[in-house]
C-alpha cells in the first residue's frame, strides 16, 4: 500500500444545519443575520451564533449549530446515531442533494419550520483545490481510500468522494460516527492510499 503525501487534514463534522435566508427569518426574526463566531476549514465558511432544536418523530436534539453563509436550500446534516435518536432514516449523500430525503421540524427562538425534506448523512470526501488535485492525480468526483492511522484504531475508509473546487481548502471530512470509529479528530492526518 502506497500513502500520497503530503497527508491531509481531518475535520470532523458534528450536526449542523444550513439555512436559506428565508428560513433564517423565520427562525431567528426578519431581517437577521447569521452571525459568525469561528471560521471553518473551507473559505468562507463559518460556524454561527445561532442554534436550533431539530425535532423528528421519536425525539429532538437541541443546541444544533447553524452553519453560515445562507445556502439556496436548506439542509440538516446528521450522523447516523443522530437518526435513532430523532426516528428518521436519512440517506447518505453529497452535500446538497437532498431529493429523496426525509424532513424534519427545526425550531428557533422566533419561530419554528416544517421542512418537508433535506435531513441527510454527508457522504464522506475530500475537499481539494485544483492544485491538490493534479498532485494526488484525481479529479472531481472520484472516488479514493483513505488511510487513518490513529493508535490501536488503523483504518481504511474506502468510498471516499473527491470534491474540487477553485476555493476549497484541502481537507478530509467525515461525521461524528466515522470519526469515533477511527478515534479520529479535527487536525488529524490522513493519506490517500493506493494498493
Amino acid at each position: 500500500m502506497i500513502k500520497k503525501e503530503p497527508g491531509i487534514v481531518v475535520g470532523v463534522s458534528n450536526r449542523h444545519v444550513h439555512l436559506t435566508k428565508e428560513d433564517v427569518e423565520v427562525l431567528f426574526g426578519k431581517g437577521h443575520e447569521l452571525v459568525p463566531i469561528k471560521e471553518l476549514g473551507q473559505t468562507g465558511q463559518f460556524a454561527a451564533e445561532e442554534k436550533v432544536t431539530i425535532v423528528g418523530p421519536k425525539g429532538a436534539i437541541e443546541g444544533v449549530r447553524v452553519l453560515g453563509p445562507v445556502r439556496s436550500k436548506t439542509q440538516i446534516e446528521i450522523s447516523k446515531t443522530d437518526a435513532f435518536r430523532l426516528g428518521v432514516h436519512p440517506p447518505v449523500k453529497d452535500s446538497g442533494d437532498i431529493e429523496g430525503t426525509p424532513g424534519i421540524v427545526i425550531v428557533g427562538p422566533k419561530g419554528a419550520l416544517i421542512k418537508e425534506k433535506g435531513v441527510i448523512i454527508a457522504k464522506r470526501h475530500i475537499h481539494m483545490s485544483p492544485k491538490d488535485a493534479l498532485h494526488y492525480g484525481v479529479k472531481d468526483g472520484d472516488i479514493v481510500k483513505v488511510l487513518c492511522e490513529s493508535a490501536g484504531r488503523r483504518l481504511i475508509f474506502d468510498d471516499v468522494l473527491v470534491r474540487v473546487g477553485g476555493n476549497y481548502c484541502l481537507e478530509f471530512h467525515v461525521d461524528t460516527d466515522e470519526g469515533n470509529a477511527a478515534l479520529l479528530k479535527t487536525g488529524d492526518t490522513v493519506w490517500i492510499v493506493q494498493e
